[in-house]
């Protein structure tokens, strides 16, 4: 007769306190493979605006450690995947999701670290936010075995919103459809991080690989140093060489490394079809593994310090300061793209719903509310954490600025705005906009929220408070670091420095801003 075997009973609580404590932790905590990698293509970059792109990423990472706040202030969507073993029993009797939620609920209002509360239901129409970022976006597996297996992560809108899929021809080249694809996907999702790439399956499943791959270890550097031992080590490598061939850089600003590593997952596929998925990972690399075997929940020790690299970097180097409180459109002027500043000031900050309000309001003949007057003023594109302790604001990176390009050309035209700052590029409309009202863009480092946050000396509350992390704030600087991202006569960074750093990965002989 088969041996029988005894069912191993999880606690609900131990799962629930597990996911609670793996996202608090991931909040806070690069992993180190990430930070070594990270480290290593800072110590080979040459480019001078993408070297001070990492070393912010850098010094954030230690701060957040230190401080155990978030190192970006997109806390992320919860994407949990779960192999529960069939010999599995549960201590009460309620859905697996149900206790996810409720871990994601407690960490999220954890009174010592809120987390920002992204998830709004639903998706379209009202879109309220949830308060408490559930629910979750569940994955489960029933496998052999006694033990509940959890991988966890916490998902950026903006390196989310860059995933792509295709189905290509079983002829067609994947490595031309992804050097394609990358270069459409801006910087919206912070370079340099990793690739997860799915291949194969069905649509869903080919989405599912690529999110999978994304939760492995950094380990592309052991892979070279080896050589591949399959076809799949091999497309990895020849993508890795390829993408970072291409020139993009750390944020976009051109440089030579765009990816620290491609992850690819396979899955037997129909014989007329080959489905392909590809979905970045942001510089924030949220993510944990932890299991559940009957005996409590799980326990995470902190990394040491030792894996946060000492960086050696000084905001004010070569950096222009600029007041915003008397700032004039002849000083803007003089500022070249790939300029780095330095800013002390009053800023007001807006995201898409403020700018949605703010346009409605006007084209309705109705004034902005008080303390929103644009005249020659900085709009910052931010939804921060919420502060805790001494704290002014909580960590305050910026959001994806092409999402504010269709409001750009009407609010400029309409309200005396000199300039936007957020991260990433801008789009043919917004730029010529930028270069007809002789406004300007500034980039700051998506990915450094809480460096950011430590610029930031005042906030008050001006307008929309019902939008929660959307409302419309003003901010006090001191010495915020911005790049020159689009200047006013209309050169864009993002442009012109991933094609000269192209060039120059090439031999081709360029002039290279700033080298």
């Amino acid at each position: 007769m088969p041996q029988a075997h005894t069912a191993t009973e999880i606690r609900a609580d131990d799962l629930i306190t597990s996911v609670a404590d793996a996202l608090q932790y991931i909040s806070y905590y690069h992993p180190p493979d990430y930070l070594h990698a990270l480290h290593q293509a800072y110590l080979r970059e040459d480019s001078p605006q993408a070297k001070d792109a990492m070393a912010q990423l850098l010094v954030n990472s230690r701060l957040c450690a230190l401080g155990q706040r978030p190192i970006c202030q997109d806390t992320g969507m919860v994407v949990v995947m779960v192999k529960v073993g069939m010999r599995v029993r549960w201590d009460r009797d309620v859905s697996l999701q149900a206790l996810i939620d409720e871990g994601v609920r407690r960490a999220y209002q954890h009174p010592d670290n809120p987390l920002r509360a992204s998830m709004v239901s639903p998706p379209i129409g009202q879109r309220k936010n949830t308060g408490d970022n559930t629910p979750a976006v569940v994955h489960v597996e029933l496998v052999p075995g006694d033990t509940v297996d959890v991988r966890l992560a916490a998902k950026g809108g903006g390196s989310e919103n860059k995933a792509r899929f295709a189905i290509l021809n079983p002829s067609d080249s994947l490595v031309d459809w992804v050097l394609e694809t990358v270069p459409k996907l801006g910087a919206g999702w912070c370079p340099p991080g990793m690739l997860g790439i799915g291949i194969g399956g069905s649509a869903e499943k080919a989405m599912l690989l690529a999110k999978e791959a994304l939760l492995e270890d950094i380990d592309l550097h052991e892979l070279r140093e080896r050589g591949p031992a399959n076809d799949i080590e091999r497309l990895r490598l020849e993508l890795y060489e390829k993408i970072n061939a291409l020139g993009i850089g750390a944020q976009g600003l051109g440089g030579l490394t765009t990816v620290l590593d491609v992850k690819i997952r396979t899955f037997p596929t129909h014989a007329a079809s080959l489905p392909v998925a590809l979905i970045p990972n942001c510089a924030a690399t949220r993510h944990l593994h932890f299991t559940l075997d009957g005996s409590g929940p799980a326990n995470f020790q902190p990394p040491r310090l030792e894996d946060w690299p000492a960086i050696d970097w000084d905001p004010s180097a070569g950096a222009r300061r600029v007041d915003l409180d008397t700032i004039t459109r002849d000083q803007v002027r003089q500022w070249r793209a790939g300029e780095r500043l330095l800013l002390s000031g009053r800023v007001l900050t807006g995201r898409d719903a403020a700018h949605k309000r703010m346009l409605e309001l006007l084209e309705r003949g109705e004034p902005l509310p008080p303390g929103v007057d644009l005249t020659d003023r900085f709009i910052y594109y931010v939804g921060p954490v919420d502060p805790v302790r001494d704290e002014v604001v909580g960590p305050a990176g910026p959001t994806t600025s092409t999402r504010m390009d269709k409001f750009t050309p009407r609010l400029l035209a309409r309200t005396g705005l000199l300039g936007m700052i957020g991260k990433a590029e801008r789009g043919p409309t917004a730029i010529a906009a930028i270069k007809e009202h002789g406004a300007v863009y500034l980039m700051a480092v998506g990915g450094a929220a809480y460096l950011v946050a430590k610029a930031i000396r005042h906030s008050r509350l001006v307008a929309f408070e019902d939008l929660g992390m959307e409302a419309m704030r003003e901010f006090e600087l001191k010495d915020m670091p911005v790049i020159v991202a689009v200047d006013s006569g209309g050169e864009a960074i993002h442009k012109s420095g991933p094609r000269a750093w192209q060039a120059h990965i090439a031999g081709v002989p360029v002039r290279v801003e700033g080298a």
